[in-house]
């Protein structure tokens, strides 16, 4: 009752606000509304008008950072139509995509990749949000301009250039779980030098969801981000840019009441690039960009001696030529060639195996008339393990008038088994079993069977003889656009996504302790399917709403066809008789929500100098394990039931140099602790803000 009560209460709040501003708005008729047209540059790897884009993108601006008040970029993905954060290891926080896993998705900062997943997912908390310009989102398979990884979209992170003058600020915020966070910016531009320099320090005691065990969830860490960006004109037609990024974390490493230790990240990223205007039909940016991920953790015993050590090293170099070509102001051509070499160290590894890959790729982007645009595009990637891949990709969009048009993309979209999926030689010491990659089989299982390990064998050593191949997707994209006016703008998308080639893993040999052995393989084929709805109603200038949703089928194909023959049987309890399945009974893919919803209320009092928001994320039930034996999931398996996420924040601005925040994330303090790691509870904060 007393949710509700809130809940009525926050309501009532924000109406009897609306009413309040729609009186002030007469004061403010004769003000026009100015639209600034949004330009994104993920979708095209140059500037591009959003408005007339024929692919599926958001623009999350650095509006909407700084109201929300939001520090690291998983908090402001998880508020997305169409994107949700799952919990991975130690809390961390991969992204979910038009229901495809986070491994499917690249995320990129200023257009290049970001290092370091484990087990194929990127923890999102590593990057913090503090000189984020915009954040861009680009949906569908966009391996035509970035190869592997990108296979069900694209996250571009856009950090802040520098500018004229002198800016600088200083940001700090203090939060439940003492969180606290620590940033500064230096931007400056004098003549042809400028010089971008961030700095942040965030710590947190971690939390726990569960009383009583020996480990909390998440365990207490600290980490620090130092970022600065060099730029410098030649002439009005050369730029250099220069950036480097340090981040380092340590983090309690607690696994019983007799081991515990501490695990350690060490990022960076240098790059150096050159933009060449030749005219103003041809430019050109060479790009030299480096990359190393190194994580070690250690275990001590309760005698302070030394149990278990692990590391992770990742080293990217990616050199890349791309120019642009302009027939006119509407029709221009991209291409590209470059480089990618990737190494990685690690202890559970058979070899210390390097990737290297060249790739080129073009792509045109006209306008066959005023009312008619165009995206054709592929690219090429020959590597030295996997077989090449060739990416093609189509989109258009038609306008039928001013306030409505259509648009449709097809595209091919792949992802190149993994170091960890070809070379992985992993033994839990506190289970027993023991995970191989795909080329680690053939030497490994000789081993044990020779060392008296292995019971049988399952799966013959000869099914290894040939290539894991890369998992591939066909993706389709259908949306309508309709805007009657400045104020009030719908999209609907409609999407398709076919995988095959799926790489999982499956026993391939049973151990004398009665544990088993498995490695990988490609499986035949899944598909993702639904609709997204994004709105916004500006009510006058200092109110706006918007809203979203997403409608997700996500299922196996082959699981789908053995529903729809009745080969599929489920108990409702263990001492229960079985009982045949049919094709209503299948749910689809594991941790998929049928619908997920959002809505977003943003209120601004100008004469207090007041900005106020309200937000909703709704996810319904979804399950995360077969609990009825049948190796799928049907609507007789247990779910995590729906829950909602309501938070609000409040910002004050006073002496135009100074700013107060206050806000509540998850005012109502929803947690599950038995099925959700990542989401921790009511977190209140308070933030500060100087603009020097």
């Amino acid at each position: 009752m007393l949710n509700k009560f809130y809940i009525i209460l926050i309501i009532l709040t924000y109406s009897q606000s609306l009413n309040s501003q729609e009186k002030e708005k007469m004061v403010n008729d004769s003000v026009k509304i100015r639209k600034l047209e949004q330009v994104i540059v993920s979708a095209t790897r140059v500037k591009r008008q959003f408005s007339s884009l024929p692919l599926p993108a958001q623009i999350i601006l650095n509006k909407e950072i700084r109201t929300t008040n939001s520090i690291r970029l998983s908090d402001l993905l998880n508020e997305q139509t169409g994107l949700i954060t799952v919990s991975d290891f130690g809390g961390g926080e991969g992204i979910q995509l038009q229901g495809l896993d986070s491994q499917y998705t690249l995320i990129l900062i200023d257009g290049l990749p970001v290092i370091g997943r484990s087990a194929g997912t990127l923890d999102l908390n590593r990057i913090n949000t503090g000189n984020v310009q915009q954040i861009e989102v680009v949906k569908g398979a966009s391996s035509s301009l970035y190869g592997s990884e990108a296979l069900g979209g694209v996250i571009n992170i856009i950090t802040k250039m520098p500018k004229d003058g002198l800016n600088s600020s200083l940001d700090y915020s203090l939060s439940t779980f003492n969180s606290q966070d620590l940033s500064f910016n230096l931007n400056t531009k004098i003549k042809q030098f400028g010089i971008l320099f961030f700095i942040n320090n965030h710590i947190s005691d971690g939390y726990d969801l569960l009383d009583g065990d020996f480990q909390q969830t998440v365990e207490p860490f600290k980490n620090h981000t130092l970022n600065t960006k060099l730029t410098y004109n030649i002439s009005e037609k050369i730029l250099l840019t220069a950036s480097f990024k340090n981040y380092i974390e340590t983090q309690n490493n607690v696994v019983s009441k007799s081991l515990n230790g501490e695990s350690e990240i060490n990022e960076w990223t240098n790059l150096f690039k050159i933009d060449h205007s030749f005219n103003e039909n041809i430019k050109s940016t060479f790009e030299f960009y480096t990359a190393r991920y190194q994580a070690k953790e250690y275990l001590n015993d309760i005698s302070g001696n030394l149990f278990s050590k692990s590391s992770f090293d990742q080293v990217l170099i990616k050199p890349e030529l791309r120019s642009t070509f302009s027939l006119d102001k509407q029709n221009s051509f991209i291409g590209g060639i470059g480089l990618t070499s990737e190494r990685i160290d690690r202890v559970e590894f058979i070899d210390t195996p390097k990737f290297n890959s060249t790739y080129a790729y073009i792509q045109y982007d006209g306008y066959f008339n005023n009312n008619t645009s165009l995206i054709l595009g592929a690219r090429f990637d020959n590597h030295n393990v996997y077989n090449s891949q060739f990416s093609p990709k189509a989109a258009i969009r038609v306008k039928i008038n001013n306030n409505f048009s259509i648009k449709s993309s097809i595209g091919y979209g792949f992802k190149a088994p993994d170091f960890r999926q070809l070379y992985f030689n992993f033994s839990n010491a506190t289970f027993g079993y023991t995970v191989l990659g795909y080329n680690a089989v053939s030497k490994i299982i000789p081993q044990l069977k020779s060392e008296g390990q292995l019971a049988s064998i399952i799966v013959p050593i000869s099914n290894f003889d040939n290539e894991l191949k890369a998992e591939n997707a066909i993706s389709f994209n259908f949306g309508i656009n309709y805007s009657p006016s400045s104020k009030f703008k719908l999209d609907i998308n409609f999407f398709r996504n076919d995988i095959k080639d799926l790489i999982d893993t499956q026993v391939i040999a049973q151990k004398t302790n009665g544990q088993n052995v498995f490695s990988y393989y490609n499986i035949a084929r899944v598909f993702t399917e639904g609709l997204e709805l994004n709105s916004l109603w500006k009510i006058n200038n200092n109110v706006a709403i918007s809203g979203g949703y997403q409608l997700l089928i996500a299922k196996d194909k082959e699981t789908e066809i053995q529903f729809k023959n009745g080969n599929i049987y489920a108990r409702l309890n263990p001492s229960s008789p079985s009982f045949q399945l049919n094709s209503n009974d299948y749910f689809g893919l594991f941790n998929r929500s049928r619908h997920m919803g959002n809505i977003k209320i943003f209120y601004n009092i100008p004469k207090w100098n007041l900005e106020t928001n309200l937000r909703v994320t709704y996810r319904t039930k979804y399950g995360l394990s077969d609990t009825n034996g049948n190796n799928s999931l049907d609507k007789y398996d247990n779910f995590v039931n729906p829950y909602s996420i309501w938070s609000m924040d409040v910002t004050k601005t006073l002496y135009t140099k100074y700013q107060i925040g206050y806000g509540v994330k998850n005012i109502f303090d929803f947690k599950d602790p038995q099925n959700i790691s990542n989401i921790a509870g009511k977190i209140i904060y308070i933030k500060f803000n100087i603009n020097l």
